[in-house]
């Protein structure tokens, strides 16, 4: 057999029972295997495999933000009772089904469905806005948001700085931190609320006394607390259900804050810390002028989605009162809104007024531009803050 770089020689028999030689060229087998192959453009691929996050992000971000936009201005939603849906498709197949009289209605007809054409305004934001609990929620959450953003950060930032410069048992730490994470929300609630329940029975109220010999507090309950038939409890104040609702949130917000943190400080180079000490800096020198600046994208971050979540903050506060066997919209005081978020409220609106969710859409488009306001400020100000 005799083989060189592009034609190779093989022996076979012919139908005679003599060998011959047949030559194949191998540089032309190779271009004939290449253009059978199917290539698709780049373009095309990217595509290909974009299509089911895509699709995903259409059914349930893309949509429901467009179909809550519908909703806010929709004044009127007779036109879909009996449709089980207030959704964009019902008025579209309203309109693509007319009947001959919207007021009266078919029997067996798209007018028992469909009863009226939905009237559109801002109706639904004038409900909200002058609406008298509102308010209070807007000011209850930027309350929330004031005190417990900051100080989750800052108590992060200190933890994750410690676990970073530690190398025994650091696994066992960060496990710890993070078990929050992981654990159910409204268990987390049952926890707190067992921990401040009023009277000596809770953790709070016995290290309370029995370290600094203060009497009892009434943590969350808004009604008086008899305690062994001799001392009575106030119902609980705003500051105190305040602190509880705070102490919660910190705790809960501080595994992911610690987790992207610890990240951050890994990607700093050493030489920077050993630069530092040779030129006689302290500790805190190096942590001021070399750790924060270069954790400053870290800082925007967790700012950033932060606030974000301290806005829609719902969960946190009802699993405290989770307790309280009021219901799920029930956040302390008389009435159930001492402490009432504005997410608490939209959801509120949706259980009272199931048939005009309107109401519940326009609130929540309200908390959307707030949010966004408040992102727009935090990228303008660590413009010149951040450092990459």
């Amino acid at each position: 057999m005799v083989e060189n770089l592009n034609e190779r020689t093989v022996a076979v028999e012919n139908a005679a029972g003599g060998e011959e030689n047949v030559v194949f060229d191998v540089t032309k087998a190779r271009l004939i295997s290449k253009r059978r192959r199917v290539t698709l453009p780049q373009w095309a691929t990217a595509w290909i495999v974009l299509i089911p996050a895509l699709i995903f992000l259409v059914m349930f971000m893309f949509y429901p933000i467009i179909n809550t936009f519908f909703m806010a201005f929709v004044e009127d939603f007779r036109w879909v009772q009996g449709a089980g849906s207030f959704a964009l498709g019902n008025f579209i197949s309203a309109l693509s089904q007319p009947c001959q009289s919207w007021e009266d209605g078919i029997v067996g007809g798209v007018c028992e469905v469909y009863h009226t054409i939905p009237a559109f305004g801002f109706g639904n934001f004038v409900k909200v806005l002058t609406d008298p609990v509102f308010p209070k929620t807007i000011l209850n959450t930027i309350e929330l948001v004031i005190i417990e953003v900051p100080l989750t950060i800052m108590i992060a930032l200190l933890i994750a700085t410690f676990l970073n410069s530690i190398k025994a048992l650091r696994g066992l730490f960060q496990t710890i931190f993070f078990l929050p994470y992981v654990t159910n929300t409204i268990a987390l609630g049952l926890v707190f609320n067992m921990l401040f329940a009023s009277g000596q029975g809770g953790l709070i109220n016995m290290l309370l006394s029995n370290l600094f010999g203060l009497d009892p507090i009434n943590w969350l309950k808004s009604t008086s607390v008899i305690i062994n038939d001799e001392l009575t409890l106030a119902p609980a104040t705003r500051f105190a259900q305040g602190v509880v609702i705070v102490v919660y949130a910190v705790w809960n917000g501080l595994a992911f804050k610690i987790l992207v943190f610890m990240s951050g400080l890994a990607t700093i180079d050493k030489q920077y810390y050993d630069a530092a000490k040779i030129d006689g800096s302290n500790a805190f020198t190096i942590w001021r002028r070399i750790t924060l600046p270069l954790l400053s994208p870290q800082i925007l971050y967790i700012t950033i989605t932060s606030f974000i979540g301290a806005f829609k903050m719902y969960t946190g506060v009802m699993a405290v009162y989770s307790g309280s066997n009021k219901g799920s919209y029930y956040f302390g005081g008389e009435k159930g809104e001492e402490w009432m978020p504005v997410v608490g409220w939209i959801y509120k609106q949706l259980e009272e007024n199931q048939n005009q969710p309107g109401i519940a859409a326009a609130g929540s488009l309200v908390l959307l531009c707030i949010i966004l306001l408040i992102t727009l400020v935090q990228f303008a100000v660590s413009k010149k803050r951040v450092h990459y």
